[in-house]
C-alpha cells in the first residue's frame, strides 16, 4: 500500500504542478491522464520524503526500490512508469548535468490484447434491435447507427453537442484526445437516423428547453457513458450477442475492423479514428488477419 505518513516536499509539489502544466499545454493531454501523472508522482514523492529525499534528488536504485514497495497490475505499472520518464526526462532536458534516474529501469511488458470487433451480420442484427416506433427507440438507433457509422469513441457520441452536425454536408466536427478537432463523415443511413430523431424524438426529450447535447437521456439531458454502455448491452443480449463479446468500444472496433476488410487504407482509417500515431491504428490490421485466418480454418478442406 502506498505510504500516507509524509508529506510531500513543497519544492516536489511545485515541481509536479510545474511538470502537469507544461505537458498539459505542449501535449494537449487528458484531465485523466493528467490526475493519473499527479498522483503517481505525488506517490513517489511521499515515499521519498519518508526516506529524507526528494523527486530531483532520487536515484535509479530508489525508483526500483519505489516501484518493489508498490505492487500493482501491469497496465498500472506502465502508466506509472510513463509518468516518471516524461517527469525525469523533462527535467533532464532543462537541467544541464542531471543524470535521469528512470533510463536504465526495465519497462513491464504490457500484454496484446486485440480490440473485440463484431461480425457484420451480427452489427445488423444490433442496429435494428431499438423499437423506432418509440421515442427512445429512436434516440437509440440513431446513436448506433451514428457510431458504428462514423467511428466515434464512447465520450465523442455521449458527450457530442448539436452544433457539432452538419446535415446538409453530412459530416460531424469532433473534439477528441488533447482538444484536436477532425472532420468524420455520417454516412446516409446514419443520417437518416439522426433526422428522424431530432424530428420526432429529441423535441420530447428536450421538453421545450434548448440542451446543447445532440443525444438527451430522460430527462432531457446528456448522456453518459454508463448510460450508453446500458443501452448497448441491453440491445446486444435481445438479439442474442453474448454480454461477454460486448464492450463500450465494440462498435468503434467494429467500424474499424470492416472497414480495413474492405479494403480501407491504413492513414484513411487513422484520420477518422483521430488517433495520434499511426501505430495505434495499426492493431486493427493484426485484428482482420485474425479473422481471415478464422475464415480458412473453418471453410478451407485443409484449413
Amino acid at each position: 500500500m502506498q505510504e500516507k505518513s509524509a508529506s510531500i516536499a513543497e519544492a516536489d509539489q511545485r515541481s509536479i504542478a510545474a511538470f502537469l502544466e507544461r505537458v498539459w499545454s505542449e501535449d494537449g493531454l487528458a484531465d485523466r491522464t493528467l490526475e493519473a501523472y499527479r498522483q503517481d508522482l505525488e506517490g513517489l514523492a511521499r515515499w521519498l520524503a519518508s526516506r529524507g529525499r526528494g523527486l530531483q534528488t532520487a536515484r535509479r536504485e530508489d525508483l526500483s526500490a519505489f516501484h518493489g514497495s508498490q505492487p500493482a497490475a501491469v497496465r498500472s505499472m506502465a502508466r506509472r512508469q510513463s509518468a516518471f520518464r516524461r517527469y525525469y526526462g523533462q527535467l533532464a532536458r532543462d537541467t544541464p548535468g542531471f543524470e535521469d534516474p528512470t533510463l536504465l529501469i526495465e519497462r513491464p511488458r504490457m500484454p496484446r490484447s486485440l480490440p473485440k470487433a463484431l461480425a457484420e451480420r451480427e452489427i445488423e442484427s444490433l442496429l435494428a434491435a431499438p423499437d423506432v416506433d418509440s421515442t427512445l427507440g429512436l434516440r437509440d438507433r440513431a446513436m448506433l447507427e451514428l457510431m458504428y457509422a462514423s467511428g466515434l469513441r464512447v465520450s465523442e457520441l455521449v458527450e457530442l453537442p448539436l452544433a457539432a452536425l452538419n446535415t446538409r454536408q453530412g459530416v460531424l466536427r469532433i473534439t477528441g484526445k488533447g482538444g484536436k478537432d477532425r472532420l468524420v463523415p455520417v454516412g446516409e443511413v446514419a443520417l437518416e437516423r439522426i433526422e428522424a430523431y431530432l424530428a420526432d424524438a429529441r423535441p420530447q426529450l428536450a421538453k421545450g428547453r434548448q440542451p446543447a447535447a445532440l443525444f438527451l437521456s430522460r430527462r432531457g439531458e446528456g448522456m453518459t457513458r454508463q448510460m450508453f454502455w446500458t443501452l448497448v448491452k441491453r440491445h446486444a443480449l435481445a438479439v442474442g450477442i453474448e454480454g461477454k463479446r460486448i464492450s463500450p468500444h465494440v462498435l468503434r472496433h467494429s467500424f474499424a475492423t470492416h472497414l480495413l476488410n474492405h479494403g480501407a487504407d491504413l492513414r484513411a482509417l487513422q484520420l477518422l479514428l483521430g488517433h495520434a500515431s499511426l501505430s495505434t491504428t495499426q492493431i486493427y490490421t493484426l485484428v482482420a488477419k485474425e479473422g481471415l485466418k478464422r475464415l480458412h480454418a473453418k471453410h478451407h478442406p485443409r484449413g
